[in-house]
């Protein structure tokens, strides 16, 4: 049985304040649910893009982070309530796969894809739109006034100095955070050498918050000196002033796509891939690219501005498959060892 980890309440105003029907008033246009984890400030552009090209079509958002829609998408298994899910993690969409969530379905133009980016199967059930990227939100005023040293590894964040002064995404809640636990065990060590590093790690946490991009947020207004969270919203804090180094850790950094697929027994199957058709057109990726430095269709990206230069090296060959598959057991045990410090719900 899936423990539901959302809000009626939430859920209810999400729904309200982010429907869209900016130019599909008539009585012909089609509702489509569309479920997501895409950053709620950039919804609004998400629509009016697709918009321009479909009118007849009105996104009505559900939103949340990746956990809580994740577990939401499954809860609703025997009585689906979305159309299409646009903008949740791979992992995601490779467990709504294996539980039979899915409609098969090749978008027009998938084989321009980067292969990474959609699924394998003869008809893909989901494809990628963009990736983000682990990284260390660094605030050199903050960290000035509790005579830190900027962090140069993952290994370097178990000092004895940095006690209190970290915060990071609960992974049962975020995607952010399970990329950064599921990468860790990679890196370190599936059976033991993973849990040894955030064992380490849990005693300098001051806290775990339920939103990926709430650590380099809160280090952008400097409330906390070293937030884990992603590049792109480091970058996105940076260019609007905030004083803070985007730090990516010599190890390497795990990565994370966000991918759509068809929620299969939807009523509305053809304005559904109408959505996932565009979802993967160049003019989708480059409006990815506004935020995301790696997308989906190769020789679309251009340079993200303050963007770390050496990330993309950086990024580990990540076994989306061992974490779908080992997701459950993953965030059991880290609930089990870590949970104690984590924000309320």
């Amino acid at each position: 049985m899936i423990k539901k980890v959302f809000k009626k309440s939430t859920l209810i105003a999400s729904i309200t304040a982010l429907s869209m029907a900016t130019f599909g008033n008539s009585a012909l246009a089609v509702d489509l649910t569309v479920y997501t984890a895409v950053e709620a400030e950039d919804l609004a552009r998400y629509a009016e893009t697709f918009n321009k090209d479909h009118p007849d079509i009105n996104i009505k958002w559900v939103r949340d982070s990746t956990g809580i829609v994740t577990a939401k998408l499954l809860a609703e298994k025997n009585n689906p309530q979305a159309d299409v899910i646009w903008g949740l993690a791979g992992t995601s969409l490779l467990l709504m796969k294996s539980e039979g969530m899915l409609e098969p379905y090749a978008p027009k133009g998938v084989k321009k894809l980067d292969r990474k980016f959609v699924d394998q199967s003869a008809v893909p059930s989901w494809t990628g739109m963009d990736a983000w990227v682990a990284a260390v939100c660094y605030n050199t005023v903050e960290a000035a006034k509790h005579n830190l040293e900027p962090p140069k590894a993952w290994s370097d964040l178990l000092k004895p100095m940095y006690k209190g002064h970290l915060i990071m995404p609960n992974p049962n809640s975020s995607g952010t955070g399970f990329l950064d636990v599921s990468s860790w065990l990679q890196m370190f060590g599936k059976k033991q050498g993973g849990w040894d590093y955030m064992d380490r790690l849990h005693k300098n946490i001051a806290r775990y918050t339920h939103s990926g991009s709430k650590p380099c947020k809160l280090a952008a207004a400097g409330e906390i000196p070293i937030g884990i969270s992603f590049a792109f919203r480091g970058a996105r804090s940076k260019a609007k002033g905030a004083p803070i180094d985007i730090i990516v850790p010599a190890e390497g950094v795990g990565w994370e796509m966000e991918a759509s697929g068809i929620i299969a027994g939807t009523d509305n199957l053809e304005a559904a891939k109408t959505l996932m058709d565009w979802s993967i057109s160049r003019t989708a990726m480059e409006m990815y690219n506004t935020a995301y430095a790696v997308v989906g269709m190769p020789g679309v990206a251009k340079p993200v501005k303050y963007f770390p230069p050496t990330l993309l090296k950086k990024m580990i060959t990540n076994d989306f498959e061992w974490a779908a598959n080992n997701r459950k057991t993953i965030l059991a045990e880290w609930l089990k060892r870590y949970d104690s410090k984590s924000d309320a719900k």
